[in-house]
């Protein structure tokens, strides 16, 4: 498995081993003792799986005080895989990373606590998997706008589809300080 550092310190980008022949391919998509050496800390206690067309724009999404970090793929299909600093007093506050996960790259992003997370469907559909290391909690859910301009993703897409919900989150720069994490509070 090949793992590489991105310039967001923890989040990281996988990508397994994988073994072709006529009949298809195979690979390990978690193995605790792998992932762990790489850096990817568990355990894991939620895996969710989702399915969009063309265009949808799931986030930029997050949890605080309860926390997750996420383990990402894509089963089937391409996006556009978006993680996002919020951590209020780290030095790439703000900043992003962006990479092309898809069912024929095989690659995985793994997102610690204390980033936004969102995607971009590329291709006509896409299957998206991940797994989190905590479970989902309504009282801790936020989200940041995914145009902010203070925050500039490019999305390689002018007008994504929405829901009412991710349509209607706040910039980065209006979210209250208290509903954000630190690097300490992680």
């Amino acid at each position: 498995m090949n793992v590489r550092e991105t310039k967001l310190p923890g989040v990281l980008v996988l990508e397994p081993d994988v073994f072709s022949d006529e009949r298809g391919f195979f690979l390990e998509t978690w193995n605790s003792m792998r992932y762990v050496k790489a850096g990817i800390k568990g355990p894991f206690v939620q895996d969710n799986v989702s399915f969009s067309k063309k265009g949808v724009l799931r986030g930029l999404h997050f949890q605080y005080p309860q926390s997750q970090s996420k383990l990402i793929q894509v089963l089937s299909g391409e996006v556009v895989d978006v993680a996002v600093d919020i951590r209020k007093d780290s030095p790439t506050f703000g900043q992003w990373i962006s990479e092309v996960l898809s069912g024929a790259n095989h690659r995985q992003m793994y997102i610690p606590s204390g980033f936004a997370h969102g995607y971009c469907v590329t291709s006509e559909t896409a299957f998206f998997s991940y797994k989190c290391t905590d479970f989902y909690n309504p009282g801790s859910e936020g989200g940041i706008i995914w145009n902010d301009p203070d925050i500039n993703i490019d999305w390689s897409m002018e007008e994504p589809i929405l829901s009412s919900k991710d349509a209607d989150y706040p910039r980065l720069k209006d979210i209250r300080p208290e509903k954000l994490p630190h690097m300490g509070s992680l």
